[in-house]
């Protein structure tokens, strides 16, 4: 049951606090109308008795407290997939960012999944082929398992991840394999490096990729990892194909 409320009491940077909220869960989205009729769109960051702050994805520029309506949908972040996600390119909480059409989902998944047990995992013992020499010889990707690469200012670390998105794969016939790519906090000019990177070589049609700029909210950049994670499960669980996740960059 959507609940709406007219009591948004206070704006601060991209945080409202809205009163006299019932039952309210940490985590949930919410829709906020402002007075021009259009929607912005928030989750909240925290619950005190029935006062909530919520972080805006959009920012607050332009929201009255007194003309904005809060419509608490009473559900976390999702995301809506279906095979046609490969291909696209999508913003840090996966909507369209490219000339594409909607997404028509084929379900729509809470991206804070459940954890998986690591014990009852199976063990590591098939590689995926990066194309690096000095990564396939001396320290292998294997599946399952993370790789971390560490790089100083002004080397080539967006090269190199461009590369291992570009060209990576796994050996073995009939096996369907894709790229899950989210970039987080990065320049306007990064991003449409990896854009045309991908698709210049055709990497992009078994890949899939979410771009958090440096100038969108932070509540979205934390929240990218775990989209792209759950575009992965999708395409893994339910689509039973091998999947690259590459993560850039981890310190923004």
């Amino acid at each position: 049951m959507l609940k709406e409320y007219q009591t948004v009491a206070e704006i601060y940077g991209p945080l409202m606090l809205v009163e006299s909220v019932d039952q309210a869960k940490f985590g949930h989205i919410v829709d906020i109308e402002i007075a021009d009729g259009s929607v912005r769109h928030g989750q909240i960051l925290q619950v005190e008795k029935d006062k909530v702050l919520v972080q805006v994805f959009e920012g607050t520029e332009g929201i009255n407290v007194d003309k904005s309506t809060v419509r608490f949908l009473g559900k976390p972040m999702e995301l809506a997939v279906s095979p046609d996600i490969l291909g696209r390119v999508f913003s840090g909480i996966g909507e369209p960012k490219d000339d594409g059409p909607p997404i028509l989902p084929k379900q729509k998944m809470n991206i804070n999944g459940n954890p998986i047990n690591p014990y009852a995992r199976d063990f590591p013992n098939e590689f995926i082929q990066t194309g690096i020499s000095t990564i396939d010889g001396l320290n292998p990707l294997v599946r399952g398992q993370k790789l971390p690469i560490f790089s100083g200012s002004g080397l080539p670390h967006d090269d190199i991840t461009a590369q291992l998105a570009r060209q990576a794969t796994v050996r073995g016939k009939g096996e369907e394999f894709a790229v899950v790519f989210a970039a987080m906090g990065i320049t306007f000019e990064a991003a449409q490096f990896f854009i045309d990177d991908l698709t210049n070589s055709g990497a992009i049609e078994r890949a899939v990729l979410f771009v958090n700029l440096a100038d969108d909210p932070a509540i979205e950049r934390i929240a990218t990892p775990r989209v792209a994670l759950t575009a992965a499960e999708y395409l893994a669980f339910e689509l039973d194909m091998h999947v690259l996740v590459i993560l850039n960059d981890m310190t923004n």
